[in-house]
C-alpha cells in the first residue's frame, strides 16, 4: 500500500513542479520583443487597428493578472485560439502531441524489449565476451547525436538498395496497423540509440550490484534454479534504478523529437513549436511547451509509485 501522506506530497510536488513550468513559459515568451498583434494585423496594421486587437487579446491587462490567467488556462488546458489561423490552440496541440506521444511510446517500448533483457544478461555474464561486446556498442551509441543517427538511417533506409521505410510522414493507426508502424519505427529506432544505451547500461549495473547481495547468495546456497533466481529475485529489485533513468530519458525524448520529427517531416509536437516560432504564434508555442513537460513530471511521478509496487520493501512514507 502506498502510504497517503507521500502520495499527497508527491502530487503537491507535481502541482507546484507546473506551476514554476508555467511561469518559467509565461516570463519567457512575454519577454519576447514586440507586440503579438502586431504580427497578427500583419503590414495592412494601422496604429489604431492594433490598439484596438491588443485590448481585445488582453494584452492591456496587468501582467500578474495575464500570469495569474495563464496558470489557470495551463491547468484548464484553455489556450485561447491560435493568433495565425483563429483555430483553438487545443485542437492543433492535442493532434500532434498525440502523434509525438506515440513515436515516444514506441521508441520506449523498444528499450524495455531489448534494452532491459541485454542488461540483465550483461550483469549476469559479468566481464564475458557477450558482456563486453554489448558495452562497447552502448558506448557507440551514446557517442552519437540523435540528428547524426536519424540523418543516416534516413539516408540509408529509405533510398535504393535498402529502401525498406518511407522517407517520412505519418499514418494513422486507424488505416492499419502495419502502415502505423512503418512509418513510426524508423523514427523511433533513430531517437532511441542514446536511451537504449543508458537503459541497458543501468539495468547491467543494478544486476550486477543486486546479484551481489546477501539475499541472492543465500537463494543460491538453497539450490534455487539460476534463472529463477534472476527472474523473480534479481530482477525485480534490480529493476528500481532502470524505471528512474526510464522515466527521466521520457522526458528528455520528448524534448528531442523536435529534430527528429524535423529530420523525418513528421508532424507532432516538435514540429508544430518550430512553425510557431517561425510564426510567433504564442498561444500554440506556451501550449507546445507545456504539454510535454507537463508530462514529463506525471511519468516522474508514476515512476515513484511504481518503486513500491517492485519493493514492497520501500516505505513510501518516509525520506
Amino acid at each position: 500500500m502506498v502510504n497517503s501522506l507521500y502520495l499527497a506530497k508527491r502530487i503537491v510536488v507535481a502541482f507546484l513542479s507546473v506551476v514554476a513550468i508555467a511561469s518559467i513559459v509565461f516570463g519567457m515568451t512575454t519577454a519576447i520583443p514586440g507586440s503579438a498583434a502586431v504580427i497578427v494585423l500583419g503590414t495592412q496594421r494601422t496604429p489604431e487597428a492594433v490598439a484596438q486587437l491588443e485590448e481585445q487579446m488582453g494584452l492591456n491587462e496587468p501582467l500578474h493578472e495575464r500570469y495569474l490567467d495563464f496558470v489557470l488556462d495551463t491547468f484548464t488546458l484553455n489556450w485561447g485560439e491560435s493568433l495565425i489561423s483563429g483555430q483553438a490552440v487545443a485542437e492543433l496541440v492535442v493532434p500532434a502531441f498525440q502523434k509525438t506521444l506515440e513515436l515516444a511510446l514506441i521508441a520506449m517500448l523498444i528499450s524495455i524489449l531489448i534494452a532491459i533483457p541485454l542488461g540483465v544478461l550483461t550483469g549476469a555474464k559479468r566481464d564475458s565476451l557477450f558482456d563486453s561486446a554489448i558495452l562497447n556498442t552502448s558506448y557507440i551509441a551514446i557517442s552519437v547525436p540523435s540528428f547524426v543517427s536519424a540523418t543516416l538511417m534516413l539516408l540509408f533506409f529509405t533510398t535504393p538498395p535498402f529502401d525498406f521505410f518511407p522517407n517520412g510522414g505519418y499514418q494513422p493507426l486507424g488505416e492499419g496497423v502495419l502502415g502505423w508502424l512503418h512509418h513510426l519505427l524508423l523514427p523511433a529506432i533513430s531517437i532511441n540509440f542514446v536511451i537504449f544505451a543508458y537503459v541497458l547500461r543501468q539495468t547491467r549495473s543494478s544486476m550486477i550490484e543486486t546479484l551481489e547481495s546477501d539475499y541472492i547468495r543465500t537463494a543460491r546456497l538453497k539450490g534455487v534454479a539460476e534463472s529463477k533466481v534472476l527472474a523473480k529475485h534479481a530482477l525485480r529489485n534490480g529493476l528500481l534504478p532502470t524505471i528512474t533513468v526510464l522515466a527521466i530519458n521520457f522526458g528528455w525524448m520528448m524534448g528531442s523529437v523536435v529534430i527528429i520529427e524535423e529530420i523525418f517531416s513528421y508532424p507532432g509536437i516538435g514540429r508544430l513549436i518550430v512553425r510557431a516560432i517561425s510564426s510567433r504564434d504564442l498561444p500554440v508555442l506556451q501550449a507546445a511547451i507545456l504539454v510535454p513537460t507537463m508530462t514529463f513530471v506525471g511519468a516522474n511521478l508514476v515512476a515513484d509509485f511504481l518503486y513500491s509496487v517492485l519493493d514492497p520493501r520501500i516505505e513510501m512514507g518516509e525520506k
